[in-house]
């Protein structure tokens, strides 16, 4: 399946364009929330009532399985959006999130986003491709978790990640992240010495390279 399309509206920076503080006629009554790292901004069955936009800081997005155990489906940063189900109809919360460090959000009531759309086009075609693509990578990552073992789970997201928000440089691809080794362990349903053991490995046959602030994949046609 060809997503190119989709994928760009993964890094469309929706934040600057729905932020109530950048719109003068809502601007005087939003207040930011302040969230500390591991307080939680939703819980599942609460009612979804607002979509959030992410100031400053990390947010977490997951379920709970019946069992209890936790699966955690996107980590996502500044400029992006969640909660945005809601907007699909969502009435009542299936997920939780939860602020990885100290994080700023800017909410966003159901009421106030169909105003703006309804002014914006171009908007309401945004968020429904961006509805589109999480449907999509959910539906990818559940996949994996079925079919595959952890190291083309793992080789997987990297290349998925690549393709969302990788940059190309020559043959190479560099993926500009702040996603520690248990965080792709929690984003691959793995755990973390399994992904330092095949990320070295990788490194090992200078078929990647990394570092805290990024990954670098010398050739994505050769990564396996």
């Amino acid at each position: 399946m060809n997503t190119a399309a989709l994928w760009y509206f993964e890094s469309v920076n929706l934040y600057q364009i729905l932020c109530p503080h950048k719109v003068k006629t809502m601007a005087e009554k939003h207040a930011y929330l302040n969230f500390k790292r591991d307080q939680f901004i939703y819980f599942p069955a609460e009612q979804a009532t607002h979509i959030y936009m992410i100031v400053n800081g990390r947010v977490r997005i997951g379920h709970y399985q019946e069992d209890g155990a936790e699966v955690i489906t996107s980590i996502l940063t500044t400029g992006e959006i969640f909660g945005e189900l809601a907007l699909a109809g969502e009435e009542v919360r299936k997920d939780f999130a939860q602020a990885m460090e100290n994080t700023t959000i800017c909410p966003l009531s159901l009421e106030e986003l169909k105003a703006l759309m309804k002014e914006n086009k171009e908007l309401s075609f945004k968020l429904l491709k961006l509805i589109g693509l999480r449907l999509i990578k959910l539906e990818r990552k559940l996949e994996l978790l079925v079919y595959k073992d952890a190291r083309t789970r793992i080789i997987e997201f990297l290349k998925d990640t690549a393709a969302w928000k990788g940059k190309k440089v020559g043959f190479e691809t560099m993926i500009p992240t702040r996603l520690t080794h248990k965080d792709i362990a929690a984003l691959t349903g793995t755990s973390r010495q399994t992904v330092t053991t095949i990320l070295n490995e990788l490194k090992e046959k200078n078929l990647i390279n990394f570092d805290r602030r990024q990954i670098l994949i010398r050739d994505l046609g050769n990564l396996k």
